[in-house]
């Protein structure tokens, strides 16, 4: 059977060939995973320069940390994620003040909620006043969404990499949908406007 057509190396077992000093086997760890902990450092950040740095940072903890990562307590997803939440938090205390959100490429995909948000996330013209509305929320609303509802986590996976109950998941992420759609459906523009740089001068 030709490498290509072999099935792919669980996670746990790829963490283990990695600690034993297989560079190969932390590749496939990176490809694996580096994107969605990209995609979450720049919904988080609102800026792919720190993005791609916080990226490094968690597998380079990552890369120092594989003999003492345990894969029955957490998913390698979760681990990392939560890593990422750390070193993300870590790194615009020390810029103290958030960088302007520029445009992100990739779409965003449709939550799994059967709420009126899904028709403004899933809608495309909306999706640059969405991004900024998401940027806008205050940092423990803003990472459940990203985790819960564009990178589709379970909500066990997402409290695991929070460090939070199921519950406090479940009710950071009901009030972001509604401060979502509050200021997606608010009546002006221009107070629409207002209300995101009044949350976005709170967390600066």
């Amino acid at each position: 059977m030709a490498t290509s057509e072999l099935p792919p190396r669980s996670d746990a077992r790829l963490v283990t060939l990695a600690a034993a000093g297989d560079r190969e086997a932390f590749a496939a760890i990176y490809h694996r995973y580096h994107r969605p902990v990209y995609r979450f450092a720049r919904m988080m950040t609102g800026s792919a320069g720190i993005a791609e740095d916080v990226t490094q940072e968690v597998f380079v903890a990552l890369m120092r940390d594989l003999t003492r990562y345990e894969p029955l307590r957490a998913r390698l997803s979760t681990y990392l994620y939560g890593v990422a939440r750390n070193v993300t938090r870590s790194r615009l205390r020390r810029e103290r003040r958030f960088v302007g959100f520029d445009a992100v490429g990739s779409r965003v995909p449709e939550p799994s909620t059967d709420t009126d948000v899904v028709g403004e996330l899933s809608d495309a013209q909306n999706l640059d006043r969405l991004r900024q509305v998401i940027r806008a929320l205050p940092s423990r609303y803003r990472e459940v969404v990203i985790l819960c509802e564009l990178n589709g986590l379970p909500y066990a996976d997402a409290a695991a990499a929070i460090g939070r109950p199921v519950g406090t998941v479940r009710s950071r992420l009901h009030r972001a949908r509604r401060l979502i759609a509050e200021r997606l459906h608010a009546g002006a523009q221009g107070h629409a406007e207002g209300s995101i740089r009044k949350v976005a001068r709170c967390l600066a």
